[in-house]
């Protein structure tokens, strides 16, 4: 599980074998199960997690016990609490979807390892910036944009979870109900194989 960590690293900046064991050599691979709560919102959260194999989600409840899902993170995505990353409680709740193997990030690693690979310091810059980004789009598409358009929104930000997600899940993350996000997906349907 670490090579695939590695190997995300590789594919953001230039690391050799030597610098990423110097610098990542302690990172912890840990197995979760199915539904398995790696954060609750609340606590204060020592890691992030990166997703090596499965699917967790990032979520808060409101009054009513209602979730929101807030995100998805499958292979290759980082999911954390960034209130939680700087000592403050969480915000969302983090759980497993599917059994999934992970690499636990502690809140401050980028910047302790950028000490020995001054380079890290621009991925961390650029994964920020790409967090914020994805958020602020996030918070338009929900205020701004049709059912629809935030379901094309969401088939392009994860293109394989629509049989890995039950249909209630994908609705929470949409901000619509399971019925509206089936009627959306008919209406696609239709319109896409009208001849």
């Amino acid at each position: 599980m670490v090579e695939i960590f590695k190997q995300y690293l590789k594919e953001k900046i230039e690391i050799t074998d030597e610098e990423f064991e110097q610098a990542f050599g302690n990172l912890v691979v840990k197995k979760i199960i199915k539904w398995q709560v790696l954060l609750r919102a609340g606590e204060h959260a020592q890691h992030g997690f990166f997703v090596c194999r499965g699917l967790l989600r990032a979520y808060s409840l409101d009054e009513k016990g209602k979730e929101h899902i807030v995100q998805f993170a499958p292979e290759n995505w980082i999911v954390g609490d960034r209130n939680a990353m700087i000592n403050q409680p969480s915000i969302f709740s983090i759980d497993a979807i599917e059994e999934t193997e992970l690499i636990l990030l502690p809140n401050n690693f980028l910047e302790a390892a950028a000490t020995q690979i001054p380079r890290l310091l621009t991925m961390n810059v650029t994964l920020l910036n790409n967090a914020i980004r994805f958020m602020q789009k996030r918070i338009s598409m929900l205020l701004g944009a049709t059912a629809s358009e935030r379901y094309l929104d969401f088939l392009k930000i994860y293109p394989n979870l629509t049989l890995r997600v039950p249909q209630w899940m994908i609705a929470s993350y949409l901000g619509i109900t399971p019925e509206s996000l089936s009627r959306v997906r008919k209406e696609l349907a239709k319109n896409h194989f009208r001849p």
